[in-house]
């Protein structure tokens, strides 16, 4: 074989080890930075959020005995942790533009979401490694959820309350 193959070869390899390297760095670095800043709540803004010139929706009438206000986390990290629920999905993961960011070994990047549907709350597994449970169940589509009735991601539990 000519040298020269040879020494092209070895050339592209080292390369390729390099980029490989590179990468390795790269998720490495980037999964320290993200948590390194710790468990927090992230409020992201609503989807389609109306600029600040138009003049904000009338109020929501006052929600009534029984009917869930709060998500409230019962278990983890994020332990007494409290959203107030409105017509906006919130979602749950790893993900810095969640709405409760959990930095969870157990959790996925976008891991659940929780909408509000004709004045009952669904939760929804959006397809996480190790799942999301109701009580004990596993969720596998929408499912509607009760009160009091824990939220299970991975070492975090949420409720909600009224």
């Amino acid at each position: 074989m000519p040298e020269i193959v040879l020494v092209v070869a070895r050339f592209g390899f080292l390369a390729l080890l390099w980029i490989f390297v590179f990468a390795v760095v790269g998720v490495v670095r980037r999964d320290l930075w993200s948590s390194s800043r710790g468990n927090r709540l992230v409020a992201a803004p609503p989807r389609g959020a109306q600029p600040a010139s138009v003049p904000p929706p009338p109020a929501r009438p006052r929600a009534t005995p029984g009917r869930p206000r709060l998500l409230v986390v019962t278990e983890g990290p994020l332990a007494g942790t409290q959203i107030t629920l409105g017509d906006h999905p919130i979602t749950m993961g790893r993900a810095e533009n969640s709405t409760l960011v959990l930095t969870d070994d157990y959790a996925s990047t976008r891991h659940a979401r929780l909408v509000a549907r004709n004045g009952d709350w669904f939760v929804e597994d959006l397809g996480s490694t190790n799942g999301t449970y109701l009580d004990r169940a596993k969720v596998s589509g929408p499912t509607p959820v009760p009160l009091g009735v824990p939220i299970r991601i991975g070492r975090t539990a949420l409720e909600l309350r009224p």
